[in-house]
Protein backbone atom coordinates (compact mmCIF):
# COMPACT_ATOMS: atom_id res chain seq x y z
CA UNK A 1 0.00 0.00 0.00
CA UNK A 2 1.21 3.56 -1.10
CA UNK A 3 0.40 6.74 0.74
CA UNK A 4 1.37 10.20 -0.77
CA UNK A 5 3.00 13.09 0.27
CA UNK A 6 0.82 16.30 -0.77
CA UNK A 7 0.71 20.07 0.60
CA UNK A 8 -2.29 20.75 2.33
CA UNK A 9 -2.23 24.56 2.84
CA UNK A 10 0.49 25.67 4.35
CA UNK A 11 1.54 22.35 6.00
CA UNK A 12 2.15 18.71 4.62
CA UNK A 13 -0.23 15.88 4.91
CA UNK A 14 -0.13 12.23 3.45
CA UNK A 15 -3.64 10.72 1.66
CA UNK A 16 -3.99 7.43 2.66
CA UNK A 17 -6.21 5.02 1.01
CA UNK A 18 -9.63 3.77 1.58
CA UNK A 19 -8.10 0.48 2.49
CA UNK A 20 -5.67 1.89 4.69
CA UNK A 21 -8.47 3.72 6.69
CA UNK A 22 -10.65 1.05 6.50
CA UNK A 23 -8.00 -1.31 8.08
CA UNK A 24 -7.20 1.13 11.21
CA UNK A 25 -10.98 1.72 11.53
CA UNK A 26 -10.83 5.75 11.48
CA UNK A 27 -12.47 8.46 9.37
CA UNK A 28 -12.35 11.96 8.58
CA UNK A 29 -11.59 14.04 11.86
CA UNK A 30 -9.86 11.17 13.75
CA UNK A 31 -6.29 11.48 15.79
CA UNK A 32 -3.95 8.64 14.52
CA UNK A 33 -0.77 8.26 16.36
CA UNK A 34 2.78 7.28 15.64
CA UNK A 35 5.02 5.31 17.47
CA UNK A 36 8.68 5.09 16.55
CA UNK A 37 10.15 1.17 16.51
CA UNK A 38 13.37 -0.70 15.71
CA UNK A 39 11.57 -1.43 12.38
CA UNK A 40 10.48 2.19 11.35
CA UNK A 41 7.52 4.20 12.39
CA UNK A 42 3.94 2.69 13.56
CA UNK A 43 0.77 4.62 12.98
CA UNK A 44 -1.90 3.36 15.37
CA UNK A 45 -5.86 4.63 16.48
CA UNK A 46 -4.70 4.46 19.66
CA UNK A 47 -2.79 6.25 21.74
CA UNK A 48 -0.24 3.52 23.68
CA UNK A 49 0.35 5.64 26.70
CA UNK A 50 -3.51 6.01 27.21
CA UNK A 51 -3.65 2.01 27.23
CA UNK A 52 -0.88 1.69 29.50
CA UNK A 53 -2.73 3.95 31.92
CA UNK A 54 -5.75 2.02 31.46
CA UNK A 55 -3.66 -1.07 31.98
CA UNK A 56 -2.57 0.44 35.80
CA UNK A 57 -5.66 1.85 36.11
CA UNK A 58 -7.49 -1.61 35.92
CA UNK A 59 -5.23 -3.29 37.91
CA UNK A 60 -5.57 -1.05 40.62
CA UNK A 61 -9.52 -0.91 40.18
CA UNK A 62 -9.30 -5.08 40.76
CA UNK A 63 -6.89 -4.86 44.09
CA UNK A 64 -9.51 -2.25 45.43
CA UNK A 65 -12.22 -3.60 44.18
CA UNK A 66 -14.16 -3.74 47.71
CA UNK A 67 -13.35 -0.40 49.00
CA UNK A 68 -14.23 1.06 45.43
CA UNK A 69 -17.79 -0.68 45.67
CA UNK A 70 -18.42 0.66 49.27
CA UNK A 71 -17.47 4.37 47.97
CA UNK A 72 -19.75 3.82 45.11
CA UNK A 73 -23.03 3.73 47.86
Amino acid sequence: MKAKVTTVGNSTGIVLPKEALAKLRVQKGDTLYITETRDGLHLAAYDPDFAEDMEIAERVMRKYRNALRRLAK
